[in-house]
C-alpha cells in the first residue's frame, strides 16, 4: 500500500488535493460569470476600472504587437488594449462560460478585428515559443494551482524583447487599514455576493484567495525564478493592488 499523501494546494484558506483545485475554480468561475462584472463595481467600489487602465497603459502594446490575455475573463483588458492601439489581441480563458461573455460583449462594442478567444490553461499555452510580444494576467495568477508553471510558460512564449505584466491583488502598505480591508473583504463581499450574484460561498473564497496570494517580493522572486529579467513593481491603492512586470531578454 502507498502512504504518500496526495501533494495538497490551497483553496482559499483549505487545503486540498492539488488535482482538484482547477476544477474548484473552475466551478467557481461558472458561477459567477453572469454577474462577474457587476460584482467587480461592488467588490472594489469601481477602482478596478481604474486600475486596469493604469496596467493596460503600462502593457503599452502598439499596432504590430500581439498581446496574449491571460486568465482574460470577461475580456476588460484585451478590450482596452484594443482600444488603445494593440495590433493582435489574443483573449484567453480556461472556463468557456467567462469566454462565452467576452464574446458577447466584444461583438456588442464592435470588436471583431484583431481580437481572438481561445480557451486556455496558462500552465499549458498551446503556443509556439517566442510566438507574442506581450503576456498579461490581471486578478487571475492568484487562481492557478502552479503559479510558477504559468510564469514559466509566460517567459516560454515571449520573444526576446517581449514583456509580461500581471496586476494583482498584494499587502496592504498600511498597517493600519488591515482591519478595515479584512472587514470589506471577509464580512461585506459574502453578503453582496449572496444578493447579487446569489452565491455567497464564491465570493467568500475570492476574498481568501487574495489573503493567500504571495506578498510583492515574493512574486517578484517567482518572476526572477522563472528566467524573467528587469523585474520590476508599482503599488496602486496603497498595495491593495500591485502591478509587476518582467522582460524576456
Amino acid at each position: 500500500m502507498n502512504d504518500t499523501a496526495a501533494p495538497e494546494t490551497d483553496f482559499g484558506y483549505r487545503k486540498i488535493p492539488k488535482a482538484e483545485k482547477a476544477g474548484m475554480v473552475r466551478a467557481v468561475f461558472e458561477s459567477v460569470a453572469p454577474k462577474y462584472d457587476v460584482m467587480n463595481d461592488f467588490m472594489s467600489l469601481g477602482v478596478h476600472r481604474i486600475w486596469k487602465r493604469i496596467f493596460v497603459n503600462a502593457i503599452g502594446a502598439g499596432p504590430h504587437d500581439t498581446l496574449l490575455d491571460l486568465a482574460g475573463g470577461t475580456g476588460d483588458i484585451s478590450f482596452l488594449a484594443m482600444e488603445r492601439g494593440a495590433g493582435h489581441v489574443i483573449l484567453t480563458d480556461v472556463n468557456p462560460a467567462m469566454l462565452e461573455v467576452a464574446q458577447g460583449r466584444a461583438l456588442s462594442r464592435g470588436l471583431v478585428s484583431g481580437l481572438s478567444f481561445m480557451c486556455v490553461d496558462a500552465e499549458r499555452i498551446p503556443l509556439p515559443d517566442r510566438s507574442v510580444e506581450r503576456v498579461s494576467i490581471a486578478f487571475g495568477l492568484r487562481n492557478c494551482t502552479d503559479k510558477d508553471a504559468v510564469l514559466a510558460e509566460a517567459r516560454r512564449v515571449l520573444r526576446p524583447g517581449g514583456r509580461f505584466h500581471c496586476l494583482e491583488f498584494s499587502k496592504l502598505e498600511v498597517a493600519a487599514l488591515d482591519a478595515l480591508y479584512d472587514a470589506w473583504s471577509f464580512k461585506a463581499l459574502p453578503v453582496i455576493g449572496e444578493y447579487v450574484a446569489k452565491d455567497r460561498a464564491s465570493y467568500e473564497y475570492l476574498a481568501e484567495s487574495i489573503r493567500m496570494f504571495p506578498d510583492q517580493e515574493t512574486l517578484a522572486g517567482m518572476m526572477r525564478r522563472a528566467g524573467l529579467e528587469r523585474v520590476s513593481y508599482r503599488n496602486l491603492s496603497g498595495g491593495i493592488v500591485a502591478m509587476h512586470s518582467g522582460w524576456r531578454l
